[in-house]
C-alpha cells in the first residue's frame, strides 16, 4: 500500500495541473496576434481585446448578461433564504418534500426545460424580454442557490434564538440581529453561484432572446458559428477574471471556510 502513495501523489499532482490548463490556453490565445486561435501566440497583442471593446455587440451583451445575473442571484437567494428559514424553523417536517421540489429542474434536460420555458413565458408576454429570461434564470439557479442557505442556517444553534426571544427580541430581531450575521457566508455563496450558474446560461436562454435583448453565452455561441477568431479567447478571458474577482471578493468579505467541514475534520 505504501507503493501506492507516490503514484496517488503523482496522480494527484497531474490532476491539479491539468485542470487550469484549458484556461492558460484560452488565456495565451487571447494575446495572439494571428488571425485564429494560436497558443503559444507567436507575438504578443492586444488586437483581439481592442476589438473585442470597439464592436458594440459584446459589451452590449456582457452589460445584459450581468445585470440578468445580478437580480437572478437576489431575487433567488432571497426567495430561497425565506423558505429554508421557514422550514428549518417552523416546518421541519416539510423540509424534504421541499427541497424535492426546489431541486427538480436538475432533473430535465436544459433543452426540453428551454421548451417549456418558452410556454410559460408566451403566456406572460414576455419572450424577447429581460423579465422573461430572468423568470427562466430563477428557475435554472434555485437548486444551486438554496443549499448554502440551508446549510447555513442548519449550522445555527437554535438556543441562541430561543434565548433571544426569552430576552424580550421578537422574531424579526432575532432574525436581523443573529440569523442574518450568522448565515452571512451562505448568504454570499448563493449570490456568488446563482450569478455565475445565470452569467454561463446558454440553452435555455436560446429559446427566449429577442432582435432587442441577447446575453454573452448567446452572443459566443452564434458567433462561433459565422467565425472562430480569437475574439472568443478575449472575451473568454474577461468572463474568467471576472469569476475570480467575484470568488476573491468572496473570500474577503466571507472567507472560503464555508466550503470547510466544521465537524472537526
Amino acid at each position: 500500500m505504501a507503493s501506492l502513495n507516490p503514484i496517488a501523489r503523482g496522480l494527484g499532482i497531474a490532476l491539479l495541473v491539468s485542470l487550469p490548463a484549458p484556461i492558460a490556453i484560452v488565456v495565451g490565445a487571447s494575446f495572439s496576434d494571428s488571425g485564429y486561435i494560436q497558443f503559444p501566440p507567436d507575438v504578443l497583442s492586444l488586437r483581439w481585446y481592442v476589438e473585442t471593446l470597439s464592436d458594440p455587440r459584446w459589451p452590449r451583451a456582457f452589460a445584459i448578461s450581468i445585470g440578468i445575473a445580478a437580480v437572478t442571484a437576489v431575487i433567488v437567494t432571497a426567495c430561497n433564504f425565506m423558505a429554508a428559514y421557514y422550514t428549518v424553523r417552523h416546518a421541519p417536517r416539510i423540509a424534504a418534500l421541499l427541497e424535492l421540489a426546489i431541486f427538480s429542474p436538475l432533473f430535465f434536460p436544459h433543452a426540453a426545460m428551454g421548451v417549456a420555458m418558452v410556454a410559460l413565458i408566451a403566456k406572460l408576454d414576455l419572450i424577447g424580454t429581460a423579465p422573461g429570461i430572468i423568470i427562466a434564470h430563477l428557475i435554472v439557479t434555485l437548486p444551486f442557490s438554496y443549499r448554502p442557505i440551508h446549510v447555513a442556517l442548519r449550522s445555527i444553534d437554535p438556543d441562541l434564538i430561543r434565548a433571544a426571544n426569552v430576552m424580550g427580541a421578537s422574531e424579526w430581531q432575532a432574525l436581523r440581529d443573529i440569523v442574518l450575521p450568522m448565515c452571512r457566508s451562505g448568504i454570499l455563496t448563493s449570490l456568488l453561484f446563482a450569478g455565475i450558474i445565470s452569467f454561463d446560461e446558454v440553452t435555455v436562454t436560446m429559446f427566449l432572446i429577442g432582435p432587442n435583448i441577447t446575453t454573452l453565452p448567446v452572443q459566443i455561441f452564434s458567433f462561433v458559428q459565422d467565425s472562430a477568431t480569437p475574439v472568443l479567447a478575449a472575451i473568454s478571458t474577461i468572463s474568467v477574471l471576472i469569476t475570480v474577482l467575484a470568488v476573491v471578493i468572496l473570500d474577503r468579505v466571507a472567507g472560503l471556510t464555508f466550503f470547510v467541514r466544521r465537524d472537526g475534520a
